[in-house]
Order: C-alpha cells, then sequence, then structure tokens
C-alpha cells in the first residue's frame, strides 16, 4: 500500500525516541486540504506515557523521521499537536507508477487472506416476486461480498431458502383457489392471508396447461402438488432476477434440511441437556432470562408441535459455525433486530462463539413517484417489483441507489432523478467520468495523434493533477476502510471525489493541445483513472461503459 511510504518511517522514528508499542499509530486523511494529505495524533496519545507535552514529542518525531527522495515535501505541527504530513512530488510519481502496475488488480489487497467469510443475503421466502426491499438487502449483500473479496478473504456467498411454515401453505391455498376459479368456481373461498398478486394466477394457468381440470379434489397430495409447483415457479422467478442485477450464490441452503438432518431436534435435545429449556402451557421454551438477564423467556416449539423461526435460525446460525467460517455476515431488514439478541444467546448457550457472527441490519426503502410514495404489497399484487424497478431504470441504476446511503439511514428511491440521464443522477455521473475518458482516448485515435511516448510523471504538476493523484492513490485504503465496516457506500463516496477530481483536471488541464511530453503524462493519468473508475465500479456492480 502507498501509505506504507510514510507509516514505515513514522514507526522507526517512534522506535528510536523509545516507543517500541507503535500499534497505536494512526492516520487520518483531513477534512481541510489546507492540512496537508495525512494527519495523525501520535503525539497527544504518548503525552502521559513519555511525560512530555505533545508539541514536544511531535518535534522530536519529526526530527528522527527519514524518508526517500521526493516522498514528503513537509511536515507541520498543528493545534495540541497534531502533525500534518503534505506529500511531495516524489510520492504521486510512485503512486501512478504502481498503479500503472498493477492495472485490474490495482485495489486489492491481502489484509483478510486466511479468513474464511460467509456472507448469507437475499434469501427471500420463495412466495412471490422480489420487492425493492429484497433489492436494497441484495445490492448491499452482493458489494460487501465483493468488498470482502477485493481485501483477500475467501468469500461463500448464501441464501437461506426457507420455503417451510406457514407462507408456504398460503402459497398453496392461494393457487388452489385461482386454479378453481380458472375452472368456473367463482365462489371458492380465497384464503384470508392469501397472496393476491397476478403470478399466482400465471402459476394456476401453467398448472391448468398440465393437468388440466383432474386437480379439483382437493386432496392433501393435489395441495402439496400446487405447493411444489408454487415453490419452484417463485425460485425460478427469483432467480431471473439476481440474474438481471449480476448476483450469483455459491450456496443455496435448504431450511428443510435443518429438519430431515436432525439439526433443529439436536438443538432441542442440547438446550435441555445444559438446563437452557423447559415446558410450559405444552410449548417448549428457550429460557433466554438465564443467558442474559435483559432476554425474556421465548417459546421455540409451540404447543401445536410447530417450531418458532428462532429454532432453525439458532440451528443454522450453529451449523454456519460448524462449517468453519471466521466470519459470519446476515443482511436483514429492520423488522429482524428484536429476534437477533435471542437467536446469539442461542448461539451462545450451545458453546458456541456467537461474536463470530455479524449482523447487518438495513433500514428500509420507501419509492416516490411525483411525490407520493408508492405503496408495496405481496398479498395485494398492488405491487412495484424488483423487475419493473430493474426494467424501467436499468440494472446499473437500481443497484446503485440501493447503495448509495449508508445501510442504517432510510432510503428515499427518488424515480424522478433515477430517471435522469445527467450528472444530477449519481451513477451517471460516475459512468461519464468513466465513458468521458474512453472518448477522449477514441478522439485522440481518430485524429492520428499519440497518446503514447515516454511518461514523465514529473510534468504533472499543477494543482488539479496534484488533486486527482492524491485521489487515485488513496483506492486501496477506501476498499480496506469500507471493507473493514462493512458499509458499500464509502466506495461511492470516494468513486464521486474521483470523479469529480477528473472533471476538474479535464477543464483545468489541456490534453491533446499539451505539449507532447505533457500529452503523454497526462494522457497516462488519464488512463489510470480509468483504472480506478473501472475498478471501483466492478466492486459496486455496475458498469463501466466506454460510451454514453
Amino acid at each position: 500500500m502507498m501509505y506504507d511510504y510514510i507509516i514505515k518511517p513514522f514507526e522507526t522514528a517512534l522506535k528510536t525516541i523509545g516507543v517500541e508499542d507503535v500499534s497505536i499509530l494512526a492516520f487520518d486523511i483531513p477534512k481541510v486540504a489546507a492540512h496537508g494529505d495525512l494527519s495523525t495524533n501520535i503525539a497527544m496519545l504518548l503525552a502521559k506515557k513519555l511525560g512530555k507535552p505533545p508539541r514536544t514529542i511531535a518535534q522530536e518525531i519529526i526530527e528522527k523521521l527519514s524518508f526517500e527522495a521526493g516522498i514528503v515535501s513537509n511536515f507541520e505541527i498543528a493545534g495540541a499537536g497534531f502533525i500534518n504530513v503534505r506529500f511531495g512530488a516524489g510520492y504521486y510519481e510512485l503512486a501512478l507508477t504502481q498503479i500503472s502496475k498493477q492495472h485490474g488488480d490495482y485495489g486489492r489487497t491481502t489484509t483478510g487472506k486466511g479468513l474464511k467469510v460467509n456472507v448469507e443475503y437475499v434469501s427471500a421466502n420463495p412466495t412471490g416476486l422480489l420487492h425493492i426491499g429484497h433489492g436494497r438487502n441484495t445490492a448491499i449483500g452482493d458489494t460487501v461480498a465483493n468488498l470482502l473479496e477485493w481485501t483477500g478473504h475467501e468469500v461463500t456467498r448464501e441464501y437461506y431458502f426457507n420455503n417451510a411454515g406457514n407462507q408456504m401453505n398460503n402459497l398453496a391455498l392461494s393457487i388452489r383457489a385461482r386454479y378453481h376459479h380458472k375452472a368456473g368456481e367463482s365462489d371458492f373461498p380465497f384464503p384470508e392471508d392469501g397472496y393476491h398478486g397476478t403470478y399466482i394466477q400465471l402459476i394456476a394457468d401453467e398448472i391448468w396447461e398440465l393437468h388440466g381440470s383432474s386437480l379439483l379434489d382437493d386432496s392433501k397430495e393435489t395441495l402439496e402438488l400446487f405447493r411444489s409447483a408454487g415453490e419452484k415457479w417463485c425460485f425460478a422467478a427469483i432467480m431471473r432476477t439476481l440474474d438481471k442485477m449480476n448476483v450469483k450464490q455459491d450456496v443455496y441452503y435448504n431450511e428443510d434440511s435443518l429438519y430431515t438432518t436432525g439439526k433443529v431436534k439436536k438443538v432441542i435435545e442440547d438446550l435441555g441437556v445444559a438446563g437452557l429449556s423447559y415446558d410450559k402451557d405444552g410449548a417448549i421454551w428457550i429460557a433466554l432470562s438465564k443467558i442474559d438477564e435483559k432476554l425474556t423467556d421465548r417459546v421455540i416449539v409451540k404447543s401445536s408441535g410447530e417450531p418458532t423461526y428462532r429454532l432453525p435460525d439458532i440451528a443454522y446460525h450453529r451449523d454456519k459455525i460448524e462449517r468453519g467460517f471466521d466470519l459470519i455476515i446476515d443482511i436483514l431488514g429492520a423488522d429482524h433486530i428484536a429476534t437477533i439478541p435471542d437467536v446469539m444467546a442461542g448461539v451462545k448457550a450451545l458453546g458456541l462463539d456467537s461474536s463470530k457472527i455479524k449482523v447487518l441490519i438495513y433500514q428500509f426503502v420507501t419509492l416516490t413517484e411525483n411525490g407520493e410514495q408508492v405503496k408495496m404489497s405481496k398479498r395485494t399484487g398492488k405491487s412495484y417489483t424488483l423487475d419493473d424497478l430493474i426494467e424501467e431504470l436499468g440494472a446499473d441504476v437500481v443497484r446503485f441507489f440501493f447503495i448509495m446511503r449508508g445501510i442504517n439511514t432510510h432510503l428515499e428511491f427518488d424515480l424522478s432523478l433515477a430517471r435522469e440521464q445527467s450528472d444530477r443522477n449519481p451513477v451517471f455521473y460516475l459512468q461519464y467520468a468513466h465513458a468521458r475518458i474512453s472518448s477522449i482516448f477514441a478522439n485522440a485515435a481518430g485524429k492520428e495523434i499519440s497518446t503514447l511516448g515516454n511518461v514523465n510523471f514529473s510534468l504533472l504538476n499543477h494543482t488539479a493533477e496534484w488533486q486527482l493523484i492524491r485521489s487515485l492513490q488513496r483506492f486501496p485504503e477506501a476498499i480496506k476502510r469500507a471493507s473493514n465496516q462493512l458499509e458499500p457506500q464509502m466506495i461511492v463516496e470516494y468513486l464521486r471525489e474521483v470523479a469529480s477530481s477528473f472533471h476538474t483536471f479535464y477543464h483545468e488541464c489541456p490534453i491533446v493541445r499539451a505539449e507532447e511530453n505533457l500529452r503523454s503524462a497526462r494522457f497516462k493519468l488519464l488512463e489510470i483513472t480509468r483504472i480506478v473508475l473501472n475498478n471501483g465500479l466492478k466492486i459496486l456492480g455496475i458498469s463501466a461503459p466506454d460510451k454514453m
């Protein structure tokens, strides 16, 4: 990483003044450009230990620093003892050389090497089409997985296929009702909690084409056929939608397997042996209050014998841990927030390390059109599906809008802004920067203007050039930070900065009309900018077009 050229000399200087533990050394990027490129408060952190004023320690550190020629232009001691660092021309030249060599791999690091991570996302029940809430889950989860891969983690992308429970019965009953209606039985009752979407009629029509009127007997076997057909139809539709968003999964974990392999039963038995479950009113309860006094005991098996969702969730997370993952990430909507502590406590009660599980809670999406909220309901059928959104706006726009805000922030999906094909639309702003660079190269080729030649990066000394280079060299650090914090929108924010710096450079620094050697250096800077934009958009799962 480029920052190593700054950090390592600081570590050496600290050891020279008697500080052996350099792990507290950290740098931040100042919000005000006038304060330099990097800043550290290390002198302030050492004041008590060394018994000296921070500014004195800062001066001692600076006096012991040694850098390669041109890496740093100057230091400044600011405020109570901050050390501000400003890069020199040598640093920028070195940064551009490294980026050019790494090309498509620029930004990749090995910080997560050897760590196995499971990222579970989407996991929509196969009872209908994906809606826009699923879209945010999908975009966040897939981008988090991309970030982890770019930082060297071994990532498994997992879909928890929840085809058990009462919702599947409601799906079967809904299809059965539409099947009877197709047979002319208009008064056949529709289930109170049924699904009203038009897709239910499509499934019933397909069953009718295969079986005609032979399934009007309402037997248990016939209802199972409706259930199976509905599940397959819905899951195939979900897969088609995910494919449009360029989302692929490595593992499809079937909830039924938790029961057929005895994993749910084993959880009940082990909780009983540990004295953490009990019978009451014909139901089985988990004694969460014994595990954590802040929690309340919960039913895990109803008196009817039906398990509540906490039970298979505990079994599922036990299975993930036993599969050897070092980190387990769940992407869940805010409606799950109340149950997470219960599941984590259940995992801990089984003697497992629940700290390996990281749950990312995303807030819900409000879709607005003409200033009014668009209502969604899978059951009523008045639904703006994810497919509708992709068909209207394109997968790039949809995916970008779902990840451009922090996951803890409620997302208002502005259809008017998303439809705009201008730089007001944030995804177009980034893609346009990439396309403009490609068009500059294409125009130069058309005019037979050489974009190659000997490249002398030392010629790049315009303020706009340095600002662009300063942004470009931060790419690996931006990825590392976004990966560590599992915050995809950080890459969005970073790419906006790069695009903004590029546009300033483009307007202030002539490229084709520049003197030949300077022109070659600026074309190389354009090529490197395109590399960063392309790699960044790739992490976001968004295309980097050459034309727009």
